[in-house]
């Protein structure tokens, strides 16, 4: 819990200093927060509706969409209200849940991409076995860890931060209420929470090894048809944790916050509404799914 003495509430800064282009990523961050509902949500409806992408890869698919979807949601409305309005007040509780959610999905997200690759792994270089191996109960357990991991961790640093004393002006210098911005807003030492969080971030960015190892692996070989399979996966993989490493290890000065907002911004509101585009966009499968429910709904809607 936060310490009682703070207020219930904090200012939640953003560009409040540059109105003007606060009214430009007003209508950016609007446009890119449709863009993640429909698209997410368009995935998830095919890989449950279509049998023919009831596979592991759709399977995580449909996970990595749900996820976006939820971390989307915990975050752009409250970020439009603030980009629109003068006043940019966030209450307690909805910055403390805020938080956790942040701090969950985060590390769930960098789990489920890496399952993601050893599923390419598999159906690349074990085609014969990969459906034998990678079975539908594996998948759901592997899913599972991820979301667990993602839990364990916020429950474990959330209290951590939220016990801070913060500064009486309650200012969040961000978007969002997340763990960087938390941890500056408080007028104490901060050294357990900024040990926590370096420790927890060596162990984000620690994960995806298997990604470039796989990338060598193809390259080398010379296996275009393979590398072309796996280009969607590596292009999110290289957006998610470029934009990690931007928002959780940029330097303490004030030109790195501010380039910080956009990274922040970038994370919390681009990569889930590219996430869909760059899956589905070559992936023919996809394409065909979904023409083949289109034509349902215009038959339905003829007969």
């Amino acid at each position: 819990m936060v310490n009682q003495s703070s207020a219930p509430g904090f200012l939640l800064l953003g560009f409040s200093e540059h109105p003007a282009l606060e009214r430009t990523l007003f209508v950016v961050v609007f446009t890119s927060y449709l863009l993640t509902l429909v698209g997410n949500t368009l995935i998830i409806l095919l890989s449950v509706l279509d049998p023919r992408l009831h596979s592991p890869m759709y399977f995580f698919l449909s996970n990595l969409s749900f996820l976006d979807l939820c971390f989307t949601i915990s975050c752009v409305p409250w970020m439009l209200v603030n980009l629109w309005e003068p006043k940019k007040t966030i209450i307690l509780l909805g910055c403390s849940v805020q938080f956790f959610i942040f701090l969950s999905l985060g590390p769930t997200e960098c789990i489920l991409l890496t399952v993601m690759a050893f599923d390419r792994y598999m159906a690349i270089f074990k085609p014969l076995r990969h459906a034998t191996i990678v079975h539908l109960c594996l998948c759901w357990q592997l899913a599972s860890v991820a979301w667990v991991i993602g839990l364990v961790e916020s429950v474990v640093q959330t209290p951590s931060t939220l016990r801070l004393p913060f500064c009486p002006h309650q200012q969040v210098d961000d978007f969002v209420c997340e763990i960087p911005a938390l941890i500056r807003l408080s007028c104490e030492d901060t050294s357990y929470n900024e040990i926590q969080m370096a420790v927890a971030s060596v162990f984000i960015l620690a994960v995806p090894q298997p990604h470039p190892c796989l990338l060598w692996r193809l390259t080398a070989k010379g296996q275009r048809k393979a590398f072309g399979t796996c280009s969607s996966h590596l292009t999110v993989v290289t957006l998610f944790y470029s934009s990690v490493i931007a928002v959780c290890l940029q330097p303490k000065n004030p030109y790195a916050q501010e380039r910080g907002k956009f990274f922040g911004l970038f994370y919390a509101v681009g990569t889930p509404s590219l996430n869909p585009l760059i899956y589905t966009l070559r992936n023919k499968e996809v394409t065909r799914a979904f023409r083949r429910l289109l034509g349902k709904e215009m038959g339905l809607t003829q007969s």
